[in-house]
């Protein structure tokens, strides 16, 4: 048996309020920023005008953060 994703809609004659996207984050090469498991580090590298992936130096290491990007800000 196969489940089909269905998106939710807002019906107008609803009494709830409808569901609020949160903005989209978009990063840059050479932004400043932090995680919450890598901590500091530095964009090196976009794919995709930053819809699709991050390349991140944290010093250490090198981590490539993919959407969404929910441990991820930008300093």
């Amino acid at each position: 048996m196969t489940k089909f994703a269905a998106v939710p809609r807002h019906l107008p004659t609803s009494p709830f309020k409808a569901r609020v996207e949160a903005p989209r984050k978009h990063f840059a090469v050479g932004d400043r920023v932090t995680h919450d498991r890598y901590g500091l580090g530095r964009a090196i590298g976009v794919e995709g005008d930053s819809d699709i992936a991050v390349l991140v130096d944290f010093g250490s290491r090198q981590e490539r953060i993919t959407q969404p990007y929910t441990g991820m800000f930008k300093l």
